[in-house]
């Protein structure tokens, strides 16, 4: 895992336009004390259950409040490739630091890099992982669409890298586009995690269901209550000895029922830290934090 240590994070008026999970009217001094308390603990717990985690610590300048968040833009993928994305907040597109990459290349091998930043310049975007929630054996890109996910970008991602693209609307309790995929599902090994509720055409809905039982995998259904808890914000991680976890938050958690953790303990164990004063101010969660790393590891 790639994970940014923040400096100045905080509230990002540039991203809250279409971001309704954040929360304005805090101190921003306390904010960025706590997020580090937050981020600390959170990097703890994973390094303990056995996952190898690159910490990247950020700069004060240029000023990136949302820089704790990497999965946006950029992805790391199994051949070397690495990808670039164009972010919708000018100040996210600061984040893209070159001192990034030379962090995780220090440790593994890195290939070709697409870089889709271009994009930018036309007003199209689409941010990464948060964008997009693939399921990488499969080679399913599923994506809904939004003012941050541009179909086009999101076919010529799949072209380059080989990639079905499994496209929908959904929105959130007040039918406003749901500003990224990863907040509303989560693709692990043998199941899904996803708020059916917010696929409201029924064709898209019975679609994206049939494509998640074709690739083998169970569907867990939650509500929009839970999705505005970050339930649908988990990744399933694998830790030094393969064993996967997955791993949310603690609000995220306690959002869940006692049936639906006994399901998803019955497909791995469940790590969860507590991250709320990143997700109220930041607008993302667990998931979000967490740039997968699945370049070839260099040999000593």
């Amino acid at each position: 895992m790639l994970m940014i240590r923040p400096v100045r994070f905080g509230y990002n008026a540039q991203t809250a336009v279409n971001n309704a999970f954040q929360v304005a009217g805090q101190d921003q001094l306390q904010v960025q004390q706590q997020a580090v308390v937050e981020f600390d603990d959170f990097v703890s717990k994973l390094r303990v259950a056995g996952v190898q985690v690159t910490v990247v610590q950020d700069t004060e300048d240029p000023h990136t409040p949302d820089s704790i968040f990497p999965n946006n833009w950029v992805s790391f993928h199994h051949d070397g490739t690495v990808v670039l994305y164009p972010m919708f907040a000018e100040n996210r597109r600061l984040e893209r630091k070159p001192a990034v990459l030379e962090a995780v290349a220090a440790s593994f091998s890195m290939g070709r890099t697409i870089d889709l930043s271009h994009h930018e310049a036309g007003q199209r975007f689409m941010e990464g992982t948060g964008s997009m929630v693939l399921d990488r054996e499969k080679r399913i890109a599923y994506a809904c669409l939004s003012p941050r996910t541009d179909h086009g970008v999101l076919l010529e991602f799949c072209a380059q890298l080989g990639y079905q693209a499994e496209v929908f609307t959904a929105v959130d309790e007040q039918l406003q586009p749901i500003y990224h995929t990863n907040v509303m599902m989560c693709v692990a090994d043998r199941y899904v995690v996803i708020c059916l509720d917010s696929i409201t055409n029924h064709i898209e809905q019975n679609r994206v269901v049939q494509t998640i039982e074709s690739s083998g995998k169970k569907v867990i259904p939650i509500s929009w209550a839970q999705m505005n808890h970050f339930a649908g914000n988990m990744l399933q991680v694998h830790n030094h000895e393969g064993q996967p976890l997955l791993v949310m938050s603690s609000q995220a958690y306690r959002a869940l029922t006692g049936d639906q953790v006994a399901l998803l303990e019955s497909f791995n164990p469940i790590l969860h830290s507590s991250l709320d004063t990143i997700e109220a101010n930041g607008g993302g969660s667990a998931r979000c934090m967490m740039a997968e790393v699945h370049l070839p590891a260099k040999t000593a």
